[in-house]
């Protein structure tokens, strides 16, 4: 096992459950389109470039740290790439677009082994590593993987959402594709670790669209595999989750910390699945459309009633939004919304 060395306190008070007034700040996609950072070096360099050349890629991660201060910088890539890894033809255009699907257990003869498929993935780490000689020291680095049902609906049917009855019913294809994912998805988090990231982040968009049973099957039996792996090491975000799920993902051992998102009041999360890892979350991001003295109202309507709380009632609170920065978001609602919950909180 990796040795975990947190660069951030705040961070790391999070994660170990240490009452603090202000709570650390990152944001799923807060490195991307909205960012003019970002937009400059897409003048010139291709998305594919950005995240494969691991120069380009500390730099994309930087940019937003720079600019806004947030407490966590994130691995700049993408989730497919493992797919990519196995043979299956990754292309922007600019939305991903794979090369075939995966429609029948024949199907699944196509992809490389796993042995093979991780030579695709060590970019990654190399990305990782020079992330962290370019951060500040008293920034963490967080990785990320694409949660195996989330990739496995990415593989099938080309995108996260839609109908998924066809993964919902053939359990078996779906099992025989989780032999390949899963041991992958362990080396891929491995080589993140080794090259400098200290939490290796599990995100999931299709999976918040699985009833109770099929979600303990596809997303936390796996994701209990991993974290018995990684001890420690693994969070997790589903975007859509029900109540149910969360409880399923609280219940997982040894996961340090997981994303909930605007749906939710904070409050409830951090006093029902509070106590045991950092939980992240959640203003709206559409809000941060809104002008700013529309703005400055919402952001303190949510914030009051955590500033009213005990810091020992809020320990792991990770400040976050529910889910990532979206495009045409404006930077000035990103200060904002930062220099705002510092400020209320005591920075």
């Amino acid at each position: 096992m990796i040795t975990t060395k947190y660069h951030n306190e705040r961070f790391a008070n999070a994660i170990h459950l240490v009452p603090q007034n202000i709570p650390p700040i990152w944001f799923m996609r807060q490195a991307g389109r909205y960012h003019s950072h970002y937009r400059k070096l897409k003048e010139s360099h291709s998305f594919m470039d950005l995240c494969k050349n691991p120069e380009l890629a500390a730099e994309v991660a930087l940019g937003p740290v720079k600019e806004f201060g947030f407490d966590v910088s994130i691995l700049f890539s993408d989730l497919l790439f493992p797919l990519e890894a196995l043979g299956m033809g990754l292309t922007y255009d600019p939305g991903p677009k794979l090369s075939f699907s995966l429609t029948s257990e024949a199907d699944l003869n196509k992809l490389k082994t796993v042995e093979d498929a991780i030579e695709g993935l060590y970019f990654q780490k190399e990305a990782v590593r020079c992330t962290r000689e370019v951060l500040p020291k008293d920034v963490s680095l967080i990785g990320f993987v694409g949660g195996p049902f989330t990739l496995m609906t990415y593989a099938s049917i080309g995108k996260h959402d839609g109908n998924l009855s066809f993964l919902k019913t053939n359990q078996n294809f779906v099992d025989e594709f989780y032999k390949i994912l899963l041991p992958l998805l362990k080396q891929n988090i491995e080589l993140q670790l080794q090259g400098g990231a200290e939490v290796v982040m599990v995100f999931d968009t299709a999976a918040g669209m699985l009833d109770p049973n099929n979600f303990r099957r596809y997303v936390t039996d796996p994701i209990k595999e991993l974290t018995k792996s990684f001890p420690n090491q693994i969070g997790y975000y589903a975007k859509n989750s029900t109540e149910s799920q969360i409880s399923q993902i609280h219940s997982v051992p040894n996961l340090v910390g997981f994303g909930v998102d605007h749906r939710f009041s904070m409050q409830s999360i951090l006093k029902e699945f509070g106590g045991k890892g950092f939980l992240q979350g959640n203003f709206d991001q559409e809000l941060l459309f809104a002008d700013p003295s529309t703005l400055k109202q919402k952001i303190n309507e949510y914030l009051s009633p955590m500033k009213d709380m005990d810091p020992k009632d809020r320990v792991g609170w990770v400040a976050g939004l529910g889910h990532g920065v979206l495009q045409f978001t404006p930077e000035t609602s990103v200060h904002l919304l930062i220099e705002t919950t510092r400020k209320v909180f005591g920075a």
